[in-house]
């Protein structure tokens, strides 16, 4: 991923500008029949590929919450709580910031996501300095984040509804989840129908990368037999290289390539890139540390066994790094206006600071314990 921002930075301001940009805007069309879906590259990757990226969310979102730490329910409590502070916080900041901008204002939900791939990269960084119950401490965080996330983007940020597709589309979801209840396994079969409610989700106007997350909530958990692997534990399986090492990758090159000649002195002092910044490197941070604080101490919830709060707080910071989730927000909410880049700008300034100083604070306080 890192590489692949870099990569897009180089890109997008080098002699090579000219192509990235053509590459970026290449007119696709597909045609299915009568059905003909057509938009530039970076659309396709946005809205196609990325179904790839909430599918695996969603098998990891149900599989947690069956038989990880979600199916606790003082560890779900702690990290539910934690997630609400952690987007309300930073989403409040935004708002408060750009009031009396109706264009910027689109943006509000930027500062709300957690990274999740990142965050954990981040973290594994520390090795076994870092308890296991921290990881699964800010995986479960991150979890309700990216449930709150997609919540917030089916709802706010879809166009305009086509009330007859949606309800074919709501037809096709319960076809799906039927095949759940007579235990069909065979994964072609989810695909086939899966695709069938994407391009249904395209055409009616919802954000249709988000039909990976009812696709992958209708593909059965439980194992058949003496079968060893579940179709939920084998789709993931299979997906998981891809989406890590391909899709992220791809999406990070085509929406992180910011041309500095886009970004004038006065678009950087913007509200937009103010809320985003203080959003998701203060709000983040406060909200997530004071909501776990507050859930704790009125006895909501239960601080992890072995976790002390200077590590809660490190991992607040880290709370802060919404690359993937903020950059796809970003584009539904500025698309290619002249906040865009700015925008995405934040979002990489912001992540970068809180990755570092998360790291930092986890690094000193678990060194501290070791000499302990």
């Amino acid at each position: 991923m890192l590489t692949a921002i870099g990569l897009a930075l180089i890109a997008a301001n080098s002699p090579a500008a000219a192509y990235y940009r053509l590459l970026h805007h290449a007119n696709l069309h597909f045609r299915i029949g009568a059905l003909i879906l057509e938009g530039p590259l970076v659309f396709w990757i946005n809205e196609g590929l990325m179904v790839f990226f909430f599918l695996l969310v969603g098998l990891e979102i149900k599989r947690q919450s069956i038989e990880g730490p979600l199916a606790r329910p003082k560890s779900a409590a702690l990290s539910v709580f934690a997630a609400i502070g952690g987007m309300a916080v930073p989403a409040l900041i935004y708002i408060l910031l750009n009031l009396q901008d109706a264009i910027a204002i689109r943006g509000w939900a930027i500062p709300m996501a957690t990274d999740i791939v990142l965050a954990l990269g981040i973290l594994s960084l520390l090795g076994d300095r870092i308890p296991a119950n921290l990881r699964i401490f800010l995986t479960a965080f991150a979890i309700f984040d990216d449930i709150g996330s997609v919540i917030v983007i089916g709802a706010f940020y879809g166009g305009e509804i086509d009330i007859a597709l949606l309800l074919v589309s709501c037809l096709v979801t319960t076809g799906l989840f039927l095949m759940n209840r007579f235990d069909i396994r065979r994964l072609r079969y989810y695909g086939m129908i899966g695709f069938a409610l994407w391009a249904l989700m395209l055409e009616s106007g919802l954000t249709a990368s988000l039909a990976g997350i009812v696709i992958a909530f209708s593909i059965p958990m439980r194992p058949s037999g003496d079968a060893l692997s579940s179709p939920l534990r084998e789709l993931e399986r299979r997906l998981h290289p891809w989406v890590i090492l391909a899709i992220i990758p791809v999406f990070a090159f085509f929406n992180s390539g910011i041309s500095m000649e886009t970004l004038p002195a006065h678009a950087l002092a913007g509200g937009a890139v103010s809320g985003i910044v203080l959003g998701l490197f203060l709000g983040k941070q406060i909200g997530i540390f004071a909501a776990t604080w507050l859930a704790v101490r009125s006895g909501l919830a239960e601080l992890p066994e072995g976790i002390s709060w200077i590590q809660i707080y490190g991992v607040a910071v880290l709370g802060g790094i919404g690359f993937t989730m903020s950059l796809f927000v970003a584009s539904l909410a500025f698309g290619g206006g002249t906040i865009a880049a700015p925008a995405k700008f934040a979002i990489l300034a912001a992540s970068g600071a809180s990755a570092i100083i998360g790291f930092a604070v986890l690094y000193f306080s678990s060194s501290r314990r070791h000499s302990t």
